[in-house]
């Protein structure tokens, strides 16, 4: 049996990780005297260009992923320990970092035998999604930081529409608000954040109501208990709206608590994929005329670092802490993913 379209995916989104040229570089710089949180969109820019190269609609959940391998890179850029945030950078993508400690300090033939049970996925608490418990009901987060010690210390969900956005629209926002007083009330210090990730398309084929979207995304993050920041991000997906499937698909009734493994993913199955090439994966280009300050990645970013270190001690996150602390004067965020005749991020 081949590989799946989200194994294929998670291979490909390795890849670009890996060789990502911003990937051991601090994302602090000082921008005109003010400390600038300023993304990598060229990663995130050839990270979106993944599902369109498989050819992968979101019932094979490589769309939605290539959010979250964005956002938990970003994390760890920022200096957070890379075994902490979830999804991790290696299999399994969802693992207490307690466990993975104590691997680690096993003796070296018992941790090799050990690692490949995890690798393998013969091991329980190891998977690619995570779900956390709710004041009311478990909600599936995609982006965390956790540990046995803390809970959760930062929860970001994401959501990506590339079409149907007059049906669609409103549900999202609808859903987004429960789920953020749901989380916020049981982990009131926690970073809470949700980036969503609109096609560009919209603002031609259903200009007001991605306005209308727009403009409730920012109020989103005003509310004191729910999300503590929201961000934008508009890939410029042409001819996505003609894509059959590109609906994220809900999970059906409740969810249970803790790492749970993904379903049996058949798409694409049946033939080895070893012939991909990450080479030949085209970046997509980041529309931001529309995207509001309120709504920017890079303060986003900023916001929720912040949460998370203002509300723990001094001695955690040091190393966090310290990159924040070293920001060196920079640039802008001017790359050849984004669309510079439609303004910056």
């Amino acid at each position: 049996m081949g590989e799946s379209l989200r194994e294929r995916g998670w291979r490909l989104f390795d890849q670009i990780i890996e060789s990502a040229p911003g990937r051991d570089t601090s994302p602090w710089a000082l921008i005109e005297g003010r400390v600038t949180f300023v993304p990598d969109y060229d990663t995130l820019s050839k990270l979106l260009g993944v599902p369109v190269y498989l050819n992968a609609t979101s019932q094979s959940g490589v769309p939605a992923l290539a959010l979250d391998v964005w956002v938990s890179y970003e994390m760890r850029r920022a200096g957070f320990d890379a075994d902490k945030v979830w999804p991790r950078a290696s299999e399994p993508r969802v693992f207490p970092y307690e466990i993975h400690a104590f691997v680690e300090s096993l003796p070296a033939q018992v941790k090799k035998l050990v690692r490949e049970r995890i690798a393998g996925g013969k091991v329980a608490g190891a998977a690619k999604s995570a779900n956390l418990l709710g004041k009311n009901y478990v909600k599936q987060v995609d982006v965390v930081m956790s540990s046995w010690a803390t809970g959760p210390e930062l929860m970001i969900s994401t959501k990506r529409m590339d079409s149907s956005f007059g049906k669609n629209a409103a549900n999202r926002v609808e859903e987004s608000y429960g789920d953020a007083k749901n989380l916020r009330l049981r982990h009131p210090q926690s970073a809470l954040g949700f980036v969503y990730a609109l096609n560009a398309i919209a603002l031609s084929a259903e200009h007001d109501k991605a306005m209308w979207l727009i403009d409730l995304l920012q109020k989103l993050g005003r509310e004191d208990d729910a999300y503590d920041a929201v961000a934008l991000v508009m890939p410029d997906l042409v001819g996505a709206d003609e894509q059959a499937g590109t609906e994220e698909p809900d999970e059906a009734g409740p969810l249970d608590a803790g790492a749970i493994p993904d379903p049996a993913d058949d798409s694409g199955a049946g033939a080895d994929h070893v012939g991909d090439d990450v080479e030949q994966v085209v970046p997509v280009r980041l529309s931001t005329a529309q995207v509001p300050a309120a709504l920017d990645p890079g303060a986003f970013f900023a916001v929720m670092c912040s949460r998370v270190l203002d509300n723990s001690p001094i001695n955690f996150h040091t190393a966090a802490r310290a990159r924040r602390a070293a920001a060196e004067p920079g640039a802008a965020p001017l790359t050849t993913a984004v669309d510079a005749d439609a303004g910056l991020f």
